[in-house]
């Protein structure tokens, strides 16, 4: 069988000595796609216990859980205190109460209303903390955000146990442990 004149650049290859010319290369995959892993490799480590740093994160929101269960104690206390106190004579002329009479009662029981309201937010987010996926932890940082924000005015002392627990909160949540934790996949 010829392939007729052996100089035609369009013929069939002449044999090249093994070693000598261009590398034997497997074939490039697809362009852009990325490769499959090989089968049974179980990719990327799951964690199967909550990293500390998130486990940190849900024991400060229960402490905000607490420390919103004395605010409204506290708010409690103080509606119907000034509510009884504006009766009182003997209170007219006193400044601290006069002070403190400038909140109405009706703000005094809104503010208690808001803090339980906080309080059963943070606590649902803890208990979800387990269960939760991405959503939680978006959900979480947002609430520790705001919740920061919220406790630099108009209650200074206790707002700052209030921010930097908060602010932990959110760091701890959206570190990569948080990340790794929430967006683990579930069976």
């Amino acid at each position: 069988m010829s392939f007729g004149d052996p100089n035609n650049p369009y013929g069939p290859p002449q044999g090249q000595q093994q070693g000598y010319g261009y590398p034997q290369q497997q074939p490039a995959p697809g362009y852009g796609y990325p490769q499959a892993p090989p089968a049974g490799y179980p990719g990327p480590p799951v964690p199967t216990s909550m990293p500390s740093t998130v486990s940190t994160a849900r024991v400060l929101l229960w402490v905000i859980v607490g420390l919103q269960v004395l605010g409204v104690a506290l708010f409690a206390f103080s509606a119907v205190g000034v509510e009884a106190a504006k009766n009182d004579e003997t209170l007219q002329e006193d400044a601290s109460f006069q002070q403190l009479a400038d909140y109405s009662s009706g703000m005094l029981w809104g503010l208690m209303l808001f803090a339980v309201a906080w309080g059963v937010f943070a606590m649902v987010l803890a208990l979800k903390f387990r269960t939760g996926g991405n959503g939680i932890r978006i959900t979480t940082l947002v609430f520790g955000i705001i919740t920061a924000i919220l406790g630099i005015y108009p209650f200074i002392l206790v707002g700052l146990i209030h921010t930097v627990l908060a602010i932990l909160v959110a760091v701890f949540v959206g570190n990569s442990n948080g990340s790794a934790w929430f967006n683990r996949p579930r069976y």
